[in-house]
Protein backbone atom coordinates (compact mmCIF):
# COMPACT_ATOMS: atom_id res chain seq x y z
CA UNK A 1 0.00 0.00 0.00
CA UNK A 2 3.00 2.37 0.86
CA UNK A 3 4.34 2.07 -2.61
CA UNK A 4 1.31 2.69 -4.62
CA UNK A 5 0.38 5.47 -2.76
CA UNK A 6 3.85 6.99 -3.40
CA UNK A 7 4.00 5.94 -6.37
CA UNK A 8 0.42 7.14 -7.12
CA UNK A 9 1.69 10.84 -5.19
CA UNK A 10 4.39 10.85 -7.87
CA UNK A 11 2.17 11.11 -10.60
CA UNK A 12 -0.44 13.61 -9.08
CA UNK A 13 1.94 15.84 -8.26
CA UNK A 14 4.17 15.14 -11.77
CA UNK A 15 7.52 14.64 -10.02
CA UNK A 16 9.08 12.83 -13.01
CA UNK A 17 8.54 10.32 -15.47
CA UNK A 18 9.01 6.81 -15.58
CA UNK A 19 12.08 6.35 -17.58
CA UNK A 20 13.78 9.85 -15.87
CA UNK A 21 17.17 8.89 -13.88
CA UNK A 22 16.69 10.04 -10.48
CA UNK A 23 19.89 11.05 -7.81
CA UNK A 24 18.66 9.65 -4.70
CA UNK A 25 20.21 11.84 -1.59
CA UNK A 26 20.96 9.04 1.03
CA UNK A 27 21.74 9.69 4.47
CA UNK A 28 21.24 6.14 6.07
CA UNK A 29 18.42 7.32 8.23
CA UNK A 30 15.21 5.54 8.14
CA UNK A 31 13.70 8.59 5.41
CA UNK A 32 16.07 8.20 3.09
CA UNK A 33 16.23 4.64 3.18
CA UNK A 34 12.58 4.26 2.47
CA UNK A 35 12.92 6.72 -0.77
CA UNK A 36 15.20 4.41 -2.01
CA UNK A 37 13.42 1.03 -2.05
CA UNK A 38 10.04 2.45 -3.07
CA UNK A 39 11.90 3.98 -6.08
CA UNK A 40 13.81 0.83 -6.82
CA UNK A 41 10.33 -1.23 -5.79
CA UNK A 42 8.82 0.89 -8.73
CA UNK A 43 11.12 0.23 -11.22
CA UNK A 44 12.99 3.55 -11.63
CA UNK A 45 16.70 4.02 -12.41
CA UNK A 46 18.27 5.92 -9.68
CA UNK A 47 21.97 7.04 -8.61
CA UNK A 48 22.54 7.61 -5.09
CA UNK A 49 24.69 10.46 -3.58
CA UNK A 50 25.91 10.49 0.19
CA UNK A 51 27.61 13.25 2.06
CA UNK A 52 29.95 12.83 4.99
CA UNK A 53 30.45 15.92 6.54
CA UNK A 54 32.11 14.66 9.52
CA UNK A 55 30.19 16.42 12.40
CA UNK A 56 29.51 13.20 14.55
CA UNK A 57 32.86 11.55 14.31
CA UNK A 58 31.96 7.71 14.28
CA UNK A 59 29.12 8.06 13.71
CA UNK A 60 29.33 9.61 10.78
CA UNK A 61 31.54 7.02 9.17
CA UNK A 62 29.49 4.55 10.79
CA UNK A 63 26.40 6.23 8.22
CA UNK A 64 28.58 5.70 5.29
CA UNK A 65 29.65 2.44 5.50
CA UNK A 66 25.88 1.24 6.12
CA UNK A 67 25.52 3.33 2.54
CA UNK A 68 27.98 1.49 0.73
CA UNK A 69 26.74 -1.72 2.45
CA UNK A 70 23.56 -1.18 1.42
CA UNK A 71 23.71 0.37 -2.03
CA UNK A 72 25.95 -2.76 -2.70
CA UNK A 73 23.53 -4.94 -1.97
CA UNK A 74 20.88 -3.57 -3.94
CA UNK A 75 23.21 -2.99 -6.86
CA UNK A 76 22.77 0.54 -7.10
CA UNK A 77 25.56 3.43 -8.36
CA UNK A 78 26.90 5.40 -5.18
CA UNK A 79 28.60 8.59 -5.18
CA UNK A 80 29.73 9.76 -1.89
CA UNK A 81 31.61 12.75 -0.89
CA UNK A 82 33.64 14.67 1.94
CA UNK A 83 33.15 17.55 3.32
CA UNK A 84 35.11 20.35 5.64
CA UNK A 85 31.70 21.99 6.80
CA UNK A 86 32.93 24.03 9.80
CA UNK A 87 35.99 25.57 7.54
CA UNK A 88 33.18 26.32 5.00
CA UNK A 89 30.43 27.53 7.42
CA UNK A 90 33.74 30.00 9.27
CA UNK A 91 34.38 31.06 5.68
CA UNK A 92 31.30 32.33 4.61
CA UNK A 93 30.19 32.98 8.21
CA UNK A 94 27.08 30.83 8.24
CA UNK A 95 25.67 28.11 10.57
CA UNK A 96 26.77 24.64 10.26
CA UNK A 97 23.00 23.83 9.27
CA UNK A 98 23.42 25.95 6.41
CA UNK A 99 26.92 25.31 5.35
CA UNK A 100 25.87 21.36 5.33
CA UNK A 101 23.09 22.27 3.27
CA UNK A 102 24.71 24.69 0.84
CA UNK A 103 27.59 22.15 0.23
CA UNK A 104 24.83 19.04 -0.18
CA UNK A 105 22.76 20.94 -2.48
CA UNK A 106 25.69 21.72 -4.97
CA UNK A 107 27.16 19.10 -4.62
CA UNK A 108 23.49 16.81 -5.52
CA UNK A 109 23.63 19.20 -9.06
CA UNK A 110 27.01 18.31 -9.71
CA UNK A 111 26.45 15.01 -9.69
CA UNK A 112 22.63 15.41 -11.95
CA UNK A 113 24.43 16.97 -14.31
CA UNK A 114 27.12 14.54 -14.46
CA UNK A 115 24.79 11.39 -14.40
CA UNK A 116 22.32 13.42 -17.29
CA UNK A 117 19.54 12.86 -14.50
CA UNK A 118 16.35 14.56 -14.35
CA UNK A 119 15.97 15.23 -10.93
CA UNK A 120 17.00 14.86 -7.56
CA UNK A 121 15.12 13.03 -4.42
CA UNK A 122 14.96 14.08 -1.14
CA UNK A 123 13.03 11.98 1.63
CA UNK A 124 11.41 14.93 2.90
CA UNK A 125 7.51 13.62 4.37
CA UNK A 126 4.73 14.72 5.85
CA UNK A 127 5.91 15.15 9.30
CA UNK A 128 8.91 17.38 8.09
CA UNK A 129 6.05 19.62 6.05
CA UNK A 130 4.42 20.05 9.49
CA UNK A 131 7.26 21.06 11.50
CA UNK A 132 8.08 23.67 8.56
CA UNK A 133 4.72 24.92 9.01
CA UNK A 134 4.69 25.68 12.30
CA UNK A 135 8.47 26.49 12.64
CA UNK A 136 7.01 29.36 9.88
CA UNK A 137 4.15 30.16 12.48
CA UNK A 138 6.06 30.37 15.61
CA UNK A 139 8.34 33.22 13.69
CA UNK A 140 5.61 35.00 11.79
CA UNK A 141 5.16 34.33 8.17
CA UNK A 142 2.73 35.68 5.27
CA UNK A 143 0.46 32.55 3.70
CA UNK A 144 3.61 31.53 1.44
CA UNK A 145 5.46 30.29 4.83
CA UNK A 146 2.05 28.30 5.89
CA UNK A 147 2.30 26.11 2.35
CA UNK A 148 4.32 23.47 4.25
CA UNK A 149 7.07 21.95 1.82
CA UNK A 150 6.67 22.21 -1.93
CA UNK A 151 6.50 18.56 -3.74
CA UNK A 152 9.10 19.97 -6.12
CA UNK A 153 10.90 23.17 -6.33
CA UNK A 154 13.38 23.52 -9.41
CA UNK A 155 15.48 20.05 -9.91
CA UNK A 156 14.62 18.72 -6.00
CA UNK A 157 11.56 16.48 -5.73
CA UNK A 158 9.95 15.20 -3.17
CA UNK A 159 8.18 12.00 -3.17
CA UNK A 160 7.19 10.81 0.17
CA UNK A 161 5.86 14.22 1.23
CA UNK A 162 2.70 12.08 1.60
CA UNK A 163 3.53 9.97 3.87
CA UNK A 164 4.34 10.31 7.33
CA UNK A 165 7.17 9.17 9.71
CA UNK A 166 4.80 5.95 10.71
CA UNK A 167 3.87 4.73 7.55
CA UNK A 168 7.75 5.30 6.74
CA UNK A 169 8.67 2.84 9.70
CA UNK A 170 6.10 0.38 8.64
CA UNK A 171 7.20 0.28 5.18
CA UNK A 172 10.50 -0.60 6.24
CA UNK A 173 9.78 -2.72 9.19
CA UNK A 174 7.80 -4.80 6.19
CA UNK A 175 10.83 -5.20 3.79
CA UNK A 176 13.31 -6.08 7.28
CA UNK A 177 15.05 -3.46 6.28
CA UNK A 178 17.45 -1.56 8.79
CA UNK A 179 18.50 1.88 8.91
CA UNK A 180 20.72 4.31 10.95
CA UNK A 181 19.82 6.45 13.43
CA UNK A 182 21.41 9.81 13.79
CA UNK A 183 21.91 10.94 17.16
CA UNK A 184 21.07 14.13 16.99
CA UNK A 185 17.76 13.90 16.14
CA UNK A 186 16.76 12.23 19.50
CA UNK A 187 17.77 15.72 21.42
CA UNK A 188 16.13 18.75 21.54
CA UNK A 189 18.76 21.01 21.19
CA UNK A 190 17.88 22.52 18.05
CA UNK A 191 14.40 24.25 17.44
CA UNK A 192 12.90 21.73 15.05
CA UNK A 193 13.73 18.71 17.66
CA UNK A 194 12.02 21.10 20.13
CA UNK A 195 8.76 21.19 18.20
CA UNK A 196 8.99 17.19 16.74
CA UNK A 197 10.12 15.78 20.55
CA UNK A 198 7.92 18.06 22.98
CA UNK A 199 5.37 20.22 21.12
CA UNK A 200 3.75 18.06 18.55
CA UNK A 201 3.51 15.28 21.27
CA UNK A 202 1.95 17.55 23.44
CA UNK A 203 -0.34 18.70 20.59
CA UNK A 204 -1.19 15.15 19.79
CA UNK A 205 -2.31 14.62 23.49
CA UNK A 206 -5.58 17.23 22.44
CA UNK A 207 -5.59 16.08 18.40
CA UNK A 208 -4.24 12.61 17.81
CA UNK A 209 -4.22 13.39 14.09
CA UNK A 210 -2.80 17.11 14.29
CA UNK A 211 -0.33 16.24 11.73
CA UNK A 212 -2.42 14.83 9.07
CA UNK A 213 -5.01 18.08 10.08
CA UNK A 214 -1.94 20.35 9.69
CA UNK A 215 -0.97 19.11 6.46
CA UNK A 216 -4.47 19.19 5.01
CA UNK A 217 -5.07 22.48 5.84
CA UNK A 218 -1.07 23.83 4.36
CA UNK A 219 -2.59 21.23 1.40
CA UNK A 220 -5.67 24.06 1.23
CA UNK A 221 -3.23 26.97 1.58
CA UNK A 222 -1.57 25.79 -1.43
CA UNK A 223 -4.73 26.24 -3.46
CA UNK A 224 -5.64 29.58 -1.51
CA UNK A 225 -1.57 30.82 -2.19
CA UNK A 226 -2.47 30.39 -5.88
CA UNK A 227 -5.08 33.33 -5.62
CA UNK A 228 -3.66 35.47 -3.42
CA UNK A 229 -0.42 35.54 -5.46
CA UNK A 230 -2.18 36.43 -8.69
CA UNK A 231 -4.13 39.59 -6.32
CA UNK A 232 -0.98 40.58 -4.71
CA UNK A 233 0.89 40.43 -7.95
CA UNK A 234 -1.90 43.11 -9.12
CA UNK A 235 -1.90 45.01 -6.45
CA UNK A 236 1.90 45.76 -5.94
CA UNK A 237 1.74 46.89 -9.53
CA UNK A 238 -1.05 49.34 -8.68
CA UNK A 239 0.96 51.01 -5.83
CA UNK A 240 4.47 51.30 -7.34
CA UNK A 241 5.12 54.20 -10.04
CA UNK A 242 7.48 54.01 -13.20
CA UNK A 243 10.47 54.68 -10.63
CA UNK A 244 9.27 51.93 -8.71
CA UNK A 245 7.89 54.29 -5.45
CA UNK A 246 5.21 52.68 -3.65
CA UNK A 247 2.55 55.70 -3.69
CA UNK A 248 1.01 56.13 -0.50
CA UNK A 249 -2.26 57.07 -1.94
CA UNK A 250 -2.84 54.38 -4.02
CA UNK A 251 -1.79 52.23 -1.35
CA UNK A 252 -4.19 53.08 0.92
CA UNK A 253 -6.66 52.79 -1.72
CA UNK A 254 -6.44 48.69 -1.52
CA UNK A 255 -8.54 45.97 0.35
CA UNK A 256 -5.67 45.29 2.72
CA UNK A 257 -2.83 48.06 2.65
CA UNK A 258 -1.13 46.12 5.32
CA UNK A 259 -0.78 42.65 3.64
CA UNK A 260 0.33 44.44 0.17
CA UNK A 261 2.70 46.76 2.21
CA UNK A 262 4.30 42.92 3.62
CA UNK A 263 4.33 41.40 0.06
CA UNK A 264 6.86 44.06 -1.17
CA UNK A 265 8.68 44.81 1.96
CA UNK A 266 8.86 41.21 3.88
CA UNK A 267 11.19 39.69 0.95
CA UNK A 268 13.31 42.72 1.26
CA UNK A 269 14.43 41.39 4.71
CA UNK A 270 11.77 43.38 6.81
CA UNK A 271 10.17 41.97 9.41
CA UNK A 272 6.49 42.08 10.80
CA UNK A 273 7.29 45.09 13.92
CA UNK A 274 9.39 46.91 11.46
CA UNK A 275 6.21 46.60 8.98
CA UNK A 276 4.56 47.77 11.38
CA UNK A 277 6.34 50.69 11.74
CA UNK A 278 6.50 51.63 8.36
CA UNK A 279 2.31 51.26 7.75
CA UNK A 280 2.12 53.73 11.00
CA UNK A 281 4.77 56.20 9.13
CA UNK A 282 2.45 56.67 6.38
CA UNK A 283 0.17 59.54 8.39
CA UNK A 284 3.27 60.68 9.82
CA UNK A 285 5.68 63.52 8.59
CA UNK A 286 8.02 62.53 6.03
CA UNK A 287 11.96 61.81 6.39
CA UNK A 288 12.05 58.71 8.38
CA UNK A 289 14.06 55.81 7.23
CA UNK A 290 13.76 52.54 8.36
CA UNK A 291 16.54 49.67 7.81
CA UNK A 292 17.00 45.86 6.70
CA UNK A 293 20.15 44.55 6.52
CA UNK A 294 19.86 45.11 2.41
CA UNK A 295 17.90 48.10 2.03
CA UNK A 296 16.64 51.08 3.27
CA UNK A 297 13.12 52.13 3.39
CA UNK A 298 12.59 56.84 3.19
CA UNK A 299 8.99 57.75 3.98
CA UNK A 300 9.02 60.69 1.51
CA UNK A 301 6.40 62.95 1.56
CA UNK A 302 3.96 61.37 -0.47
CA UNK A 303 6.04 57.85 -1.54
CA UNK A 304 7.97 54.96 0.09
CA UNK A 305 11.53 54.98 -1.67
CA UNK A 306 13.67 52.05 -1.43
CA UNK A 307 16.93 51.63 -2.12
CA UNK A 308 19.68 48.78 -1.40
CA UNK A 309 22.03 49.88 1.04
CA UNK A 310 25.65 50.78 0.29
CA UNK A 311 25.11 50.81 -3.10
CA UNK A 312 27.87 52.09 -5.06
CA UNK A 313 27.20 55.19 -6.61
CA UNK A 314 29.30 55.61 -10.05
CA UNK A 315 31.24 58.53 -9.68
CA UNK A 316 30.23 61.23 -11.83
CA UNK A 317 32.83 62.75 -14.81
CA UNK A 318 32.61 66.15 -16.03
CA UNK A 319 33.12 67.27 -19.78
CA UNK A 320 33.29 70.20 -21.54
CA UNK A 321 33.47 71.48 -25.00
CA UNK A 322 34.04 75.24 -26.21
CA UNK A 323 32.00 76.54 -29.23
CA UNK A 324 32.03 79.51 -31.37
CA UNK A 325 28.91 81.73 -30.88
CA UNK A 326 28.43 81.95 -34.91
CA UNK A 327 25.04 82.36 -37.00
CA UNK A 328 22.84 80.17 -36.09
CA UNK A 329 24.05 79.21 -32.76
CA UNK A 330 21.65 78.05 -30.63
CA UNK A 331 21.24 77.19 -26.56
CA UNK A 332 21.10 73.92 -26.01
CA UNK A 333 17.43 73.56 -24.47
CA UNK A 334 18.85 70.55 -22.21
CA UNK A 335 19.17 70.46 -18.33
CA UNK A 336 21.91 68.04 -18.79
CA UNK A 337 23.93 70.35 -20.57
CA UNK A 338 24.97 73.62 -19.66
CA UNK A 339 25.43 76.24 -21.94
CA UNK A 340 28.02 79.43 -20.03
CA UNK A 341 29.51 82.27 -21.64
CA UNK A 342 33.09 80.82 -21.51
CA UNK A 343 34.37 84.60 -20.87
CA UNK A 344 32.90 84.31 -17.52
CA UNK A 345 34.29 80.92 -16.22
CA UNK A 346 37.21 81.72 -15.65
CA UNK A 347 38.61 79.83 -12.73
CA UNK A 348 39.32 76.03 -12.15
CA UNK A 349 36.60 74.04 -12.46
CA UNK A 350 35.58 71.32 -10.15
CA UNK A 351 32.57 68.83 -9.70
CA UNK A 352 31.64 67.95 -6.49
CA UNK A 353 28.58 67.30 -4.09
CA UNK A 354 26.53 69.96 -2.85
CA UNK A 355 27.34 71.18 0.82
CA UNK A 356 25.47 73.19 3.48
CA UNK A 357 25.58 76.98 3.05
CA UNK A 358 26.06 76.46 -0.63
CA UNK A 359 23.91 79.02 -2.87
CA UNK A 360 23.84 80.58 -6.33
CA UNK A 361 22.00 82.69 -8.63
CA UNK A 362 19.27 79.76 -10.27
CA UNK A 363 18.89 80.81 -14.06
CA UNK A 364 16.41 83.52 -14.16
CA UNK A 365 16.32 84.82 -11.18
CA UNK A 366 18.38 88.01 -9.66
CA UNK A 367 19.07 86.73 -5.66
CA UNK A 368 20.80 84.18 -4.45
CA UNK A 369 18.97 80.75 -3.59
CA UNK A 370 20.37 78.71 -1.12
CA UNK A 371 20.84 75.14 -2.81
CA UNK A 372 19.31 73.25 0.24
CA UNK A 373 16.03 75.51 -0.36
CA UNK A 374 16.02 75.09 -4.28
CA UNK A 375 16.25 71.12 -3.87
CA UNK A 376 13.76 71.51 -0.86
CA UNK A 377 11.43 73.58 -2.99
CA UNK A 378 11.84 71.12 -5.96
CA UNK A 379 10.89 68.37 -3.54
CA UNK A 380 13.57 66.29 -3.62
CA UNK A 381 14.31 63.43 -2.11
CA UNK A 382 16.42 62.20 0.92
CA UNK A 383 18.29 60.16 -1.03
CA UNK A 384 18.24 62.35 -4.55
CA UNK A 385 19.54 65.24 -2.14
CA UNK A 386 22.42 63.14 -0.77
CA UNK A 387 23.36 62.55 -5.21
CA UNK A 388 23.14 66.08 -5.87
CA UNK A 389 26.69 67.87 -7.56
CA UNK A 390 27.44 70.79 -8.54
CA UNK A 391 29.95 72.24 -10.75
CA UNK A 392 31.94 75.14 -9.36
CA UNK A 393 34.33 77.92 -11.31
CA UNK A 394 36.25 78.36 -8.68
CA UNK A 395 34.33 79.70 -5.67
CA UNK A 396 31.33 80.01 -7.49
CA UNK A 397 28.75 77.76 -8.14
CA UNK A 398 27.97 78.01 -11.85
CA UNK A 399 25.80 74.16 -12.64
CA UNK A 400 23.62 72.47 -10.49
CA UNK A 401 23.65 69.67 -12.37
CA UNK A 402 21.10 68.55 -14.07
CA UNK A 403 18.95 71.31 -12.77
CA UNK A 404 19.88 74.81 -13.23
CA UNK A 405 23.14 76.94 -14.62
CA UNK A 406 23.79 80.37 -12.75
CA UNK A 407 22.11 83.13 -13.95
CA UNK A 408 25.34 85.12 -13.90
CA UNK A 409 27.46 82.55 -16.35
CA UNK A 410 24.44 82.83 -18.71
CA UNK A 411 24.51 83.21 -22.81
CA UNK A 412 23.90 86.67 -23.93
CA UNK A 413 24.15 88.71 -26.85
CA UNK A 414 28.02 89.32 -26.30
CA UNK A 415 28.70 85.90 -25.73
CA UNK A 416 31.48 85.05 -28.32
CA UNK A 417 32.46 81.89 -26.82
CA UNK A 418 30.01 79.45 -25.18
CA UNK A 419 31.71 76.45 -22.86
CA UNK A 420 29.43 73.64 -22.71
CA UNK A 421 29.47 71.46 -19.75
CA UNK A 422 28.16 67.95 -18.98
CA UNK A 423 28.57 64.89 -16.75
CA UNK A 424 28.67 60.86 -17.15
CA UNK A 425 28.60 58.54 -14.52
CA UNK A 426 32.18 57.08 -14.66
CA UNK A 427 32.96 53.32 -15.89
CA UNK A 428 33.57 51.48 -12.74
CA UNK A 429 35.28 48.30 -14.59
CA UNK A 430 37.47 50.36 -16.15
Amino acid sequence: MFQQNVIRYIHEKDLFAKNDKIVVALSGGADSVALLRVLLAGGYACVAVHCNFHLRGNESDRDEAFVRALCSKLHVPLRVKDFDTESYAETHRISIEMAARDLRYAWFEEIRRQERAQVIGVAHHRDDSVETFLLNLIRGTGIQGLKGIAPKNGRIVRPLLDESRTDILAYLASLRQDYVTDSTNLKDEFTRNKLRLNLIPMMKEINPSVCGTIAETARRLSEVDAVYRKAMQEACSRVKDKEGRILITRLREETAPQAVLFELLHPLGFNASQLRDIFRSLGAESGRMFYSSDYVVLRDRNCLIVKKREEEIPAWVLHREIKEIKDGFQVPYDVHIACLDASKVTGPLTLRKWQAGDKFIPFGMRGFKKVRDYLRDRKFSRFDKENQYVVCSGEDIIWLVNERIDNRFRVTGDTRKAILLWVEKEDLQD
